[in-house]
């Protein structure tokens, strides 16, 4: 710790020290937040804005080479005065990606480096079962642990029905039920948070992640709107940032997405749905579509049993073969190509070094 910034606060471990050994002459920083182009860093020298330098831009092969909040980049810290200049960002442990909304295949990196991922749904108009399952998916596919935090409990007059609908779209996933009208509606939250660890707050608008926050904060940091007349809700955040609890811990607030597509997500979709992924294993054919065609489906017997929801296994099958048809993408292909070379040229400057 030097000026009075403490980095084990902000996450850095062994593990991030010992993959900028090679870059001694630079600095360690995390990006804090991120607006065209621009990036807020913090070292143990300070907090200070930075831009990418331009060898680093020429070598970016795709939208997620850049840095997201949460990295931890290796910068210049520029001590003439100017912005910090970020040469290199260190191997993410962790990051939740969807596809960049718009019509270009690209994947996006929401946050970076998290150990725990919120996704908040409110027990109102925003209840909506196959739009978790999407979330679950992604957030199990990113490295880090999803917990799924129902806001608002204070709305619901079917909270008991609504967990258990839950329970089949988020299994093997925690659950917290949080309203922030009672003093100790959100301390569910707390077991969570630890020195150095980072959640990120993911849903869509409305749904309460920046009161939320602003309750671990012990003051009014975010802007919140709550919902329009109609129940959907306004998009207070307008950027990604981490911000460091007074307590212990860190937190990502993130704006609400409209879109949340899937990007080489197939082992969180399997997760997710897990319980139809073992019925299909019991299926009389392996190519069986499970449409109701196929004679012997165990799947489509389930749902006749009434075990099963012909709600989820569309659900399942719509992910699934959004992934699919992403992944067949020329764009995609490409990409993915050039990140194994990129892979395969890392390895090879660590064994020489």
């Amino acid at each position: 710790m030097r000026n009075g910034i403490d980095m084990r606060q902000y996450g850095l471990s062994e593990t991030v020290e010992k993959s900028a050994e090679r870059f001694a002459d630079l600095t360690i920083s995390r990006v804090l937040s991120q607006e065209k182009g621009i990036y807020r860093l913090i070292s143990f020298q300070g907090e200070k804005w930075g831009e990418i330098c331009g060898r680093f831009l020429y070598h970016i092969q795709a939208k997620s080479d850049y840095p997201a909040v949460g990295d931890f980049v290796m910068a210049d810290w520029n001590k003439s005065g100017g912005n910090a200049v970020i040469h290199h960002v260190l191997p993410r442990k962790s990051s939740f990606i969807r596809k960049a909304a718009g019509e270009k295949n690209e994947e996006q990196v929401v946050a970076a480096n998290i150990d725990t991922i919120f996704l908040c749904m409110s027990l109102n108009n925003d209840f909506n079962l196959r739009r978790l399952e999407r979330y679950v998916s992604i957030a199990w596919n990113s490295g880090a642990e999803p917990v799924v935090v129902l806001t608002k409990s204070d709305l619901c007059e079917e909270l008991d029905q609504k967990l258990y609908e839950v329970s089949f779209a988020a299994a093997g996933v925690d659950v917290l039920v949080t309203n922030t009208v009672n003093q100790n509606g959100y301390e569910q939250i707390y077991p969570y948070l630890a020195e150095g660890k980072t959640i990120a707050f993911i849903g869509s608008s409305g749904v309460g992640k920046s009161t939320l926050i602003n309750c671990l904060l012990g003051k009014q940091y975010l802007d919140t709107n709550g919902l329009r007349n109609d129940d959907k809700g306004r998009h207070t955040t307008t950027h990604r940032e981490l911000i460091l609890l007074p307590s212990k811990g860190m937190v990502i607030d993130t704006p609400g997405m409209r879109e949340l597509g899937m990007w080489d997500a197939e082992d969180g979709i399997d997760q997710t749905f897990s319980d139809i992924e073992k019925l299909a294993r019991g299926c009389r054919f392996r190519n069986c579509t499970h449409s109701g065609s196929e004679p012997g489906c165990a799947v489509q017997e389930a749902v006749e049993r009434g075990e099963l929801s012909s709600e989820r296994v569309c659900s399942w099958k719509k992910l699934m073969n959004e992934n699919r048809y992403m992944e067949n993408s020329q764009e995609y292909l490409a990409e993915k190509r050039q990140k194994f070379k990129n892979i395969a040229k890392i390895n090879k400057r660590n064994r020489r070094g």
